[in-house]
Formats: structure tokens, C-alpha cells, sequence
């Protein structure tokens, strides 16, 4: 029997499963950003710098001032209103639109896991996340059903495999496998720890935790769906998230992944936890049990919007390849690196040295850029070359309304790659302030001396 693609869109699941993702996302996000907020990264990272670092397209995503704090308000309410199934479409569009936003302000702050947010709060726009065990379903009878399309559940599914499957790939080069970079150079920055401290410093540990991560990275989105190892995967989900969480500084990421393979299991885990939830709150969840299906009519709206999802999933599965329409090493130029499940793979670090000159008297300012950068923004700066040349048209720009005469600005830059010596990175008589952003490969990157094999 041949795959049928109506007699799978046909296909219905419990409700139940949807409800959980959507209920425990929802309080994720909230946490999460009261997180945000209560170490003051609000004003260290959005209030305190007088220059933001843009993405390219979007560089009128600014940070709002003092009203960011609103900005987080609003992110924060829309994600418990997800969290409760309350006005549940307004809520997650506004809680995508809000999110992504936040993601945008400043490229500084780029994180794997702010993107995979904002990739599930847009899927969850057309999903019916709300007709099971939320104050929408219980409101409304009309949009209350207790089984809805397969799909909306798969579609969830196939997104954590992607980031999974696609961090796996990524490890598969050679300075992960076989020189257990940059694993060596972080881990032994953990050997204060209990129990496994010692162990850190070990040459052969840092190659067991680098294989093991790939190995773990290809291999659980499989044994998350087939059902004999399913328990057992999410046994090793919850070890290897913890234990990264113990080791590197990556915030809530860790429990959001625990929390979103739970999608794999059976509709009556779902239950039985959203039965639990309701006991805590002394009301019945028999009142969604109604045994209605969503039935979908196949009209054209449904039809589009099936075949813009698909679109989407596509584009996802793509977009991480495009670094191979970049000509030289993607952990060198990051061309094609953002925003494709690349996940901690690179220890890079950097100085960079500005130059001004003034096109008509030649004179030479030498730029201090802790005057316009903070410490963090500066880090990030001195290895990233889009950052470099943002930077400095930002300083062309500065030093234009300070009277100079067509100011030009050159860089002495040098970078560090996971653990090798530092080498000259951006070409010293380049004037960037001639060089505009676009999705063309930066020629003014000096070729790396080195090749890192694999994807």
C-alpha cells in the first residue's frame, strides 16, 4: 500500500498532546522571560549600548527605549495567554510578532534556541492548539474538539527532528571528531565540579563527550519515535540536557527541549498529565470530552495553507545548506551559519584595531571601542565580520558628523579558531566604508589557512 497524502491529512490524533506542547510552551516562554528580566539583561543588553548590531533586512528592528520593558510585558502576557488557551490565535500572534522582535533588536545576542522559539510560535499560528483543556474550548463548544488532524502534531515532531538530526550533521566534521574541538577547550573550565570534575581534564573524555553528542544528535529523533525506545531516549534526553546545562551556560534551552520530545509519546501520557493539572486546580477535565473530531473542509483556505506549511518545512530543511554557495571555510567567514541548528561548534576569539582616516588630510584616528561598544558587543565584534562592517560604517558614519572629510576605515584584525594560533582575518588596506552588506560572499576576508572537513 502506497502513501496517500489525503488519507494521511485524514488522519486524526487526541487533542490531548497538542494541549501539553501548548501548555507547557506557553509557561516555558513565560519563565523564560521573567528570567530575561530579572538579571537586568534588559538594560545591559538592549538600554545601556549606544550602537545595536542589525540583522541584514532588518535593520529598522531597533530596541525601544525604556518602553522594551513593555515590549517584555506584552511577550510575556501573550505567553501565558498560549499557556491557558486564552484568545488563543490573538495571543500567539502576538507572542510570535513580540518574540521575534525581542530576537531582532540586536544580533549580539543571537541564540539557536530564540530561533527555534520563533520557528515554533509561527507553526502554532495555524495549529488548533486551543481546542483541548484551554479556556478558549471551554468558552466556546464550537471550537472544542477532542481529536484533531495528525498532522498538527507531526508537523511539531518533524521540527525537533530537523534541529536534532541537523545539529548532528554539523558535528560531523573533522576538528569535532578528531581534534574534540572546541569540547577540549571548554570542559576542563568545568573540573571544579563533584564527582565528574577530575575527569574533564582527560584527553579521552573530551573525544567520548565530542562522539557521543553526534552520535546522540543523529540518532534520537528515531529512537524517539519508534515505540520500544522511546523511554529510553527520553531517558537520554533528560541526562544529556541536564548535563549540558550543568556544563555550559546555554539558559532554558535544555528544559525546552526535554519538554517539546515529550510530543512523542502516546496521547495518554498527555492525559493523564493534563488530568493531574486539572486536580491541582480542582476542575474536571471531563468537560472536553466530548469525542468530537476537527473535521477539515478541503476548501481552498485549507489548501493554502497545507501547502504554505509545507513550503515553510522545506525551507527549513534547505536554508542550513546554504553556506555551500559560499566559497571558503563556513566556521572561518560564518557565511550561511546563523540560523541552522549549528550548536556550539566553534570557539573563535578576536581583536580587531579600527582606523579612521580622514580621506583628505590623512590623518589616522585610532578607534578605543570600549567608547562606543560594550565588553559583549566588543567580543562578539572582533570575529564576526558582518559585525565588523556594520561596525564600521557605524564609525564612518560618527566621525562624518564630527567634520571629517570622507572618513575611511580600515581594520588590523586577527582571529583564533578552535585552539589554533591566531591569523590575519579581515585585509588591513580595505576601505569598509565602501563595502556594503549583501548575501555576496565578503572578498575583504583573508583566506583561512587551514580546512576543516565535513559539513
Amino acid at each position: 500500500m502506497g502513501f496517500s497524502i489525503t488519507k494521511y491529512l485524514n488522519k486524526y490524533s487526541e487533542a490531548s498532546t497538542l494541549a501539553f506542547f501548548r501548555l507547557a510552551f506557553g509557561f516555558m516562554m513565560v519563565l523564560s522571560l521573567i528570567r530575561f528580566v530579572s538579571y537586568g539583561w534588559i538594560d545591559k543588553f538592549y538600554i545601556q549600548p549606544q550602537f545595536h548590531f542589525t540583522y541584514y533586512g532588518f535593520e529598522w528592528v531597533k530596541p525601544l527605549g525604556n518602553y522594551t520593558y513593555l515590549l517584555f510585558l506584552i511577550s510575556g502576557l501573550a505567553a501565558l495567554f498560549v499557556a491557558i488557551g486564552y484568545k488563543y490565535k490573538l495571543s500567539i500572534i502576538t507572542f510570535f510578532l513580540s518574540f521575534t522582535y525581542i530576537e531582532f533588536m540586536d544580533k549580539t545576542t543571537y541564540l539557536n534556541h530564540y530561533y527555534f522559539i520563533t520557528v515554533v510560535s509561527f507553526i502554532l499560528i495555524f495549529l488548533p492548539a486551543n481546542a483541548y483543556f484551554s479556556i478558549d474550548a471551554y468558552r466556546n463548544p464550537k471550537i472544542a474538539h477532542q481529536k484533531i488532524p495528525s498532522w498538527t502534531i507531526d508537523i511539531l515532531k518533524l521540527l525537533l527532528g530537523i534541529v536534532y538530526f541537523y545539529a548532528g550533521l554539523a558535528k560531523l566534521n573533522s576538528d569535532w571528531l578528531f581534534e574534540a574541538m572546541p569540547l577540549k577547550i571548554w570542559l576542563p573550565n568545568n573540573s571544579n565540579l563533584p564527582l565528574i570534575g577530575s575527569l574533564l581534564n582527560e584527553n579521552w573524555v573530551h573525544y567520548v563527550f565530542s562522539w557521543t553528542g553526534m552520535i546522540y544528535d543523529l540518532s534520537i529523533p528515531f529512537l524517539l519515535l519508534y515505540k520500544r525506545t522511546r523511554l529510553f531516549a527520553f531517558v537520554l534526553v533528560v541526562v544529556f540536557h541536564i548535563l549540558t546545562k550543568i556544563l555550559f551556560p546555554i539558559g532554558v534551552f535544555p528544559y525546552i527541549m526535554i519538554v517539546s520530545s515529550l510530543l512523542f509519546f502516546d496521547a495518554d501520557f498527555h492525559k493523564k498529565c493534563l488530568k493531574i493539572i486539572s486536580k491541582l486546580f480542582n476542575f474536571s477535565i471531563t468537560v472536553f470530552e466530548n469525542g468530537k473530531e476537527k473535521i477539515q473542509n478541503f476548501n481552498g483556505i485549507y489548501k493554502t495553507k497545507i501547502a504554505f506549511l509545507t513550503c515553510f518545512l522545506a525551507f527549513q530543511l534547505l536554508f542550513p545548506f546554504r553556506y555551500l554557495l559560499f566559497p571558503d571555510e563556513l566556521f572561518w567567514t560564518e557565511e550561511g551559519f546563523r540560523f541552522s541548528w549549528r550548536v556550539m561548534l566553534m570557539e573563535k576569539a578576536g581583536y580587531t584595531q579600527f582606523i579612521v582616516t580622514d580621506a583628505k588630510t590623512k590623518e589616522n584616528i585610532m578607534i578605543n571601542n570600549s567608547h562606543f561598544l560594550t565588553t559583549f558587543q566588543e567580543k562578539q565584534m572582533s570575529f564576526q565580520p558582518d559585525f565588523i562592517l556594520e561596525y564600521a560604517h557605524f564609525l564612518h558614519d560618527y566621525y562624518q558628523k564630527k567634520g571629517i572629510q570622507e572618513p575611511e576605515v580600515r581594520v588590523q584584525s586577527y582571529v583564533a579558531l578552535n585552539g589554533r594560533l591566531s591569523q590575519k582575518y579581515i585585509n588591513p588596506i580595505i576601505n569598509l566604508a565602501k563595502e556594503n552588506e549583501t548575501f555576496k560572499h565578503k572578498t575583504w576576508i583573508l583566506p583561512f589557512n587551514d580546512e576543516i572537513k565535513g559539513f
